[in-house]
């Protein structure tokens, strides 16, 4: 990809609201790509940032998702944090075929900026993150059927391409936390997609349970789709994290899922599966 006028002038944008940041604010209070990130992701919401795989049982069908959330700068007053950082991520559909052989049938990726609002207390913690991103979804050359020289189950590729605005705020108490968020599409393809999206979850950690570095969590988080009707889209999720249950880590995790597909060239795809797997929370 060239690195344009337009890209340079997003690159020195981004560039100075940082160093502005580290003038305005006492240095004591502001920091510069912070090892953790403010609000950490919401557990079973599927627009997360992930880098692991999934395998969905009874399906020769997998999902690698490859992608991180970095905040690039934290102010700290109190018991107040405000954070802004970046999103890049992708997830992409294999099939498991004879000789290891796993062809990408799609692939769809994410990038944007995030920012965040904490509030910690003693008991609770509440606040809010808001993100603006793009997201673009391909097939790739797995969905080909060379023998019979046509796209699998007759699905041609199709353009697709969403640019939103999201904002999810929380409540934390007693290691459960509940959310709820509004997505509104600025711009999206197909136009049969409509601009509005909803979803509320909720994610528990049960530290000190087994050990503080063993964490069984628990995630459920429904989101509602507005594409020709409004569609209800679950997913579950239940496993056990090892390290930080805040921070980094490695999840062993069971999924399910029933909705639209959350690969953008199959979104009028209705899917239900149950998938097992892991993941580098990072």
């Amino acid at each position: 990809m060239r690195f344009t006028m337009k890209n340079s002038s997003k690159f020195y944008f981004i560039v100075s609201i940082l160093f502005l940041c580290s003038i305005v604010y006492p240095q004591d209070k502001v920091e510069l790509f912070p090892y953790d990130l403010n609000i950490k992701p919401f557990t079973a919401n599927t627009l997360e940032p992930n880098l692991g795989s999934m395998f969905k049982i009874n399906s020769n069908e997998l999902i690698l998702n490859i992608g991180n959330s970095m905040d690039m700068v934290h102010y700290r007053n109190g018991n107040e944090s405000i954070s802004f950082g970046a999103d890049l991520f992708t997830w992409t559909l294999l099939r498991k075929e004879d000789n290891f052989r796993f062809p990408v049938d799609a692939v769809d990726y994410l990038f944007g900026l995030n920012f965040s609002y904490k509030q910690t207390n003693i008991y609770n913690a509440y606040g809010l993150r808001g993100r603006i991103s793009h997201i673009s979804a391909h097939f790739a050359d797995g969905h080909y059927d060379a023998a019979n020289q046509q796209w699998r189950n007759y699905i041609n590729p199709s353009v697709y391409s969403r640019e939103f605005v999201e904002l999810i705020p929380f409540y934390e108490f007693d290691d459960l936390r509940v959310y709820g968020g509004f997505t509104y599409l600025f711009h999206v393809i197909p136009s049969i997609i409509h601009k509005d999206n909803y979803q509320i979850g909720f994610d528990y950690y049960v530290k000190n349970y087994v050990d503080e570095k063993i964490v069984p969590f628990v995630g459920y988080n429904l989101n509602i789709d507005h594409i020709d009707k409004y569609t209800g889209n679950n997913s579950f999720v239940v496993g056990l994290k090892f390290g930080k249950p805040n921070g980094r880590g490695l999840s062993l995790q069971y999924r399910y899922y029933s909705g639209n597909s959350l690969h953008g060239e199959y979104y009028n795809y209705f899917e239900k599966y149950s998938s097992v797997g892991l993941n580098l929370d990072l």
